[in-house]
């Protein structure tokens, strides 16, 4: 039984011309996480910019649960996976996944990104980027801390809601962002959070709904969030707290998997998503920063943000060969 889509597709593409047999529609198969792919996300935009332009293909996102999960879902189907890329990985992850051997190299000449530290990864191609941040509503929260310490200070009904590193990318941030900046106090950071920890929730989502809720004074997001609120809710009372120590960044990724039979099609997606027409898509819709310098087509609300002075970072080596240390320490600290 013919595919429904790939004969939808077919048809519409056919029109006034030769008819193209379903079969030979080619599909290009994305697994990515679930904001993504979502109406509200850049999925759909990106889907509709691209197959204007690939001459005849379809783009299929299948969503999973996070970032992390759509790693775990390949590493489960290995050389069977439908999959012909994944979008939305991100650099703490990333060395991970290049150690599975299931990435190809993406074999593209990318100039003039503008991600933090700059871009030479033969593997994957940059989506997006933002600092992590904790953020808070200047109604309820009048001075914030300006450092996890300032943080620590506070009296212990002051709440925040984090996220757990095992299963969101800002929590293996978090986890990063404390190491990065403490070294070997990480310990003792995590146990001075301790009392200020209302949840330690499964996704950013649940934490971020609970502080919209009023249910906690600060959730950890990034320095791009307040962005959301301006241009979607004409709201300025979203902040994120800039911390003296540094913070830690996330590149969002993409990258092609060795075993897809589409590899040339899945590379110019990967161009098309760095390049100015795709990354225009970014901003407004994953509420991140672009990669690319979009110049005036920016919205002014991400101009308008403060980021932070000092940059934190790890290699993917570092990362790699210490993270799981650095979660059970986070995790031993906080129970």
């Amino acid at each position: 039984m013919l595919n429904a889509t790939r004969l939808a597709a077919a048809v519409l593409l056919g029109l006034g011309a030769t008819p193209i047999a379903a079969e030979e529609v080619p599909i290009l198969t994305i697994y990515t996480y679930d904001g993504f792919a979502a109406e509200w996300g850049p999925g759909p935009g990106l889907k509709a910019g691209f197959e204007a332009i690939c001459g005849g293909c379809i783009v299929e996102f299948v969503a999973a649960d996070s970032s992390i999960g759509t790693l775990r879902r390949v590493q489960l189907e290995g050389e069977t996976t439908e999959a012909d890329m994944i979008v939305g990985l991100d650099t703490a992850i990333a060395g991970e996944a290049r150690a599975t051997g299931l990435f190809a190299d993406h074999g593209l000449e990318l100039e003039g990104l503008t991600v933090p530290r700059g871009w030479s990864d033969p593997t994957f191609v940059p989506v997006d980027y933002a600092h992590f941040a904790f953020v808070y509503d200047t109604d309820t929260v009048t001075t914030p801390p300006k450092s996890f310490e300032e943080l620590i200070a506070l009296p212990e009904d002051f709440k925040i809601v984090i996220q757990d590193p095992r299963s969101a990318t800002p929590g293996l941030g978090l986890v990063l962002w404390v190491k990065a900046a403490y070294g070997d106090r990480a310990a003792e950071i995590w146990e001075g959070l301790k009392p200020h920890i209302l949840t330690v929730t499964r996704d950013w989502s649940e934490s971020y709904n609970l502080f919209l809720a009023g249910e906690a004074d600060m959730a950890l997001s990034y320095t791009t969030s307040p962005a959301y609120h301006i241009v979607a809710e004409d709201d300025d009372t979203i902040h994120a707290a800039l911390f003296e120590e540094g913070h830690f960044p996330q590149t969002e990724v993409a990258g092609i998997l060795a075993s897809s039979d589409k590899q040339e099609l899945a590379s110019e997606f990967l161009a098309y998503l760095a390049s100015r027409q795709g990354q225009a898509i970014i901003p407004t819709t994953n509420w991140m920063f672009p990669v690319v310098d979009l110049g005036d087509e920016l919205d002014p609300a991400f101009a308008g943000l403060p980021q932070p002075e000092k940059t934190l970072s790890f290699t993917d080596e570092e990362i790699e060969a210490n993270s799981d240390a650095w979660i059970d320490e986070m995790l031993t600290a906080i129970q």
